[in-house]
């Protein structure tokens, strides 16, 4: 599905979503709505609808390429330490610190009334291993070099892709907040219909043409990249199979498609 499809989508659904709070800060306007199916949204300005939660469950995970980007614990054994740049409504982060047996996890947000709304409306964890920490996702990923072994790149605004996830020397400063044998998992759009991340040029350069992504239906590309100096990551598809296998109980849904669409960079499909 492509960003406009999922546009038009939400716009048909706004008469049946309650308002259940409207926010201003620094950045601009945030609300919160409720459909009949006991789903709430988080919204950054007017039509960006940035997070979806299940209410009744908020470590539910909506969005394909929120449950695409779950692929990257395949790679790291648990107790991992995950950092998350961008909290959202929090979902992915209440479904690590659930189902991914995490030593500890750090969301990096940069708006304070986010995380605010995520804790009233969103159901986010109150579990002691996650952790909120409000201030600059750039700042933050250079003071802290070989920090953890999972790192969620996920920064977006009201109008789309936060300038960082172009900038070459932002994805070298997340590389490098990896651990030996950590991955780094970027959440990207992808141009029209090629196939191709907005910066594929870029890091393409950077990261060569060895690391994976999947395509979602939404339109994002999920990037996996291993940590500096580190081999290429295995693409040990029965492996992963077995892993999802596993986890499909508790997670509620199965993450096999994903597996299925994952290639390498430099691959033609």
């Amino acid at each position: 599905m492509t960003w406009w499809k999922s546009l038009l989508g939400r716009l048909l659904m706004s008469d049946r979503e309650t308002l259940l709070e409207r926010r201003r800060d620094d950045y601009g306007s945030l609300r919160i709505t409720e459909n009949g199916e006991g789903y709430r949204f988080l919204y950054f300005g007017e039509l960006t609808e940035q997070s979806c939660v299940f209410h009744a469950d908020p470590a539910w995970l909506e969005y394909d390429y929120t449950r695409a980007m779950l692929l990257g614990a395949f790679w790291c054994a648990p107790p991992a330490q995950m950092t998350l740049l961008g909290l959202g409504g929090g979902a992915l982060a209440n479904c690590l610190v659930r189902h991914f047996a995490p030593g500890r996890v750090t969301a990096v947000e940069l708006r304070a009334e986010v995380l605010a709304l995520a804790r009233h409306w969103l159901g986010l964890s109150d579990d002691p291993r996650l952790q909120v920490r409000i201030g600059c996702a750039e700042r933050y990923i250079a003071a802290a070099p070989a920090s953890c072994d999972l790192l969620f790149v996920d920064l977006y605004m009201e109008g789309g892709l936060s300038r960082l996830q172009l900038q070459a020397n932002f994805f070298a400063k997340c590389q490098r907040a990896l651990r030996p044998g950590g991955v780094l998992v970027i959440n990207q759009w992808q141009m029209g219909d090629s196939g191709l991340p907005y910066a594929a040029a870029m890091l393409g350069d950077l990261f060569g043409e060895q690391y994976l992504q999947v395509q979602v239906e939404e339109g994002n590309i999920i990037l996996f990249v291993p940590a500096v100096g580190d081999p290429p990551l295995p693409l040990d598809r029965p492996a992963m199979h077995a892993w999802a296998v596993a986890l499909e109980p508790q997670l509620g849904y199965s993450l096999q498609p994903y597996i299925n669409d994952l290639y390498r960079a430099g691959e033609v499909l």
